[in-house]
């Protein structure tokens, strides 16, 4: 059985992608990245410290620092989550319907753990898990499965019941190495990638994940 449900955050809980790329095109100008709206969507899912390390190693610059970028993008982030963030289509729904199954839920995030508060009081989901955990605190981020891994083991859930809930394909891959059963809800802009399918399963959005898909996720473990 399912014991424990971790859902990543940005792009599947908010819908963060829009402002994740309008602060890293904001703030990657001012050190003379010409980014678009497209070069972003290649690092979606990365954490941003690995996302500056990329694009510093291919367009180095010398005005300011990769940590005094990291902080910049993730100070306006903040401005952004409270003046623009809303809640992805299915995200009340999806709580409602796990509520009274006994279930421990946490987000698990490639984000830093500012940014998580900012969006569990944004959403206010404060009491609805028990445990958010950043890749900040782990040496190496998506899709490597060190941050699902450790969640799980901070909420005493064996891995392989877990059920890990991702809209970017490095957080796929990073819960089925983590051997978790994993639902993608990808971003518009990812609908289409094919390696999506290594998913267990694939929905449009939250609002499509009932009692059916519970129940056959909950049998493939049993079949296991």
């Amino acid at each position: 059985m399912i014991e424990a449900i971790l859902f990543d955050m940005d792009g599947l809980l908010i819908d963060s992608e829009p402002l994740w790329k309008e602060a890293e095109i904001k703030v990657f100008e001012s050190v003379g990245l010409d980014l678009t709206e497209r070069s972003c969507e290649q690092t979606v899912g990365l954490r941003i410290d690995q996302v500056v390390d990329l694009w510093y190693r291919s367009h180095p610059w010398d005005n300011k620092s990769k940590q005094q970028v990291v902080e910049e993008i993730i100070e306006e982030m903040q401005h952004l989550i409270r003046t623009k963030g809303k809640a992805k289509k299915g995200v009340k729904e999806i709580f409602e319907f796990l509520e009274n199954k006994n279930l421990k839920k946490a987000v698990a995030s490639s984000s830093y753990q500012i940014l998580i508060e900012e969006v569990i009081r944004k959403l206010g989901i404060e009491n609805q898990i028990d445990l958010y955990k950043s890749a900040e605190h782990e040496e190496f981020g998506k899709p490597h499965p060190a941050l699902f891994l450790n969640t799980a083991k901070e909420l005493q859930a064996f891995h392989e019941h877990c059920l890990v809930f991702e809209d970017s394909f490095n957080g796929v891959l990073a819960a089925k190495s983590a051997r978790m059963k994993v639902v993608a809800v990808p971003e518009e802009t990812h609908q289409e990638d094919p390696r999506m399918i290594i998913a267990d399963l694939n929905i449009p959005s939250l609002l499509d994940f009932g009692q059916k898909e519970w129940e056959e996720l909950n049998e493939s473990l049993v079949l296991r």
